[in-house]
């Protein structure tokens, strides 16, 4: 599929001042990049480079530490997820019973790749290692809810319920 396209960031005011008191709560504690990773996602909704930098400042964190972390764990994202995440899982027991060749139907009806939101914010698609629901293999979440047990034929069905 194509690079994944960032939307402009937009900042306001107010998120703005939240991060600001976030870093200064955090500023000269150790252990401190994280917990304002966290706060920051939670304002943001995601940690773009806009927002890394002023943590980075804030901090006096260099920004190549700071994008290692948010790239090294998963719960970080520096793309903006969709009104609906979608997470297909691709561990083991999910991958073999044909999870790849749902992600790709996924990819496909949407038009997008893994980590990448449409343009009209209503979808993204997220690829995850095991959830623990293997024994509904294979499995994958809008959101909250759970689809297990699936083929490629019950995409369609499924995408359609969050389309209207």
């Amino acid at each position: 599929m194509s690079e994944i396209k960032a939307p402009a960031f937009k900042d306001t005011a107010e998120q703005c001042a939240k991060l600001m008191e976030v870093i200064e709560k955090h500023k000269g504690a150790d252990g401190a990049l994280i917990p304002v990773l966290h706060e920051a996602q939670e304002i943001y909704g995601y940690l773009p480079y806009e927002v890394q930098k002023k943590i980075s400042e804030g901090l006096d964190i260099p920004m190549a530490e700071i994008y290692g972390v948010i790239t090294f764990y998963t719960q970080f994202s520096i793309y903006p997820k969709g009104e609906y995440n979608v997470a297909v899982c691709l561990g083991t027991a999910c991958y073999v019973k044909g999870s790849g060749d749902i992600i790709e139907k996924i990819k496909e009806r949407l038009g997008i790749d893994v980590g990448q939101c449409t343009d009209d914010g209503k979808f993204s698609l997220d690829a995850t290692r095991c959830i623990g629901a293997c024994g509904l293999a294979p499995v994958l979440t809008v959101n909250d809810d759970v689809y297990g047990r699936l083929t490629v034929d019950d995409v369609d069905d499924i995408l359609n319920k969050y389309m209207s």
